[in-house]
């Protein structure tokens, strides 16, 4: 567990390459650090690799609230809200993102649904 003002930082090492008709390929470089035959969900990757960029570019003051994040980027500021929840994951679950053995069904539209309620406080 991180303590306070300890900052963890996500580096997903990508090459977009331009394809025939305009399409975007990604591809992971090839290294011996892959820890399984699965392939990560491309989607969740660039969404949590987003998700901390943008988390880090309020930290060091670049914007100083999400509207004006996602005036910059324009998007929506509730895009911009719910996907930054994705910084509040535990490390071993990004990790697990990252290496492609995320829970079958973790995926992106599915962590940007609203928390349980049973997840709410109790007061």
């Amino acid at each position: 567990m991180t303590g306070a003002g300890q900052m963890l930082t996500v580096r997903v090492p990508l090459a977009v390459r331009k394809q025939r008709g305009g399409r975007k390929l990604m591809i992971a470089p090839a290294s011996s650090t892959n820890r399984g035959p699965l392939a990560a969900d491309t989607t969740l990757v660039k969404a949590l690799a987003r998700a901390f960029r943008w988390r880090r570019m309020m930290e060091v003051g670049r914007y100083g609230t999400i509207n004006e994040l996602a005036a910059a980027e324009n998007i929506n500021s509730s895009y911009v809200s719910r996907l930054l929840r994705l910084t509040l994951l535990a490390p071993d679950i990004v990790e697990s993102i990252l290496d492609g053995r995320q829970p079958d069904g973790m995926t992106l539209p599915g962590l940007m649904e609203p928390f349980p309620v049973e997840w709410a406080s109790q007061r």
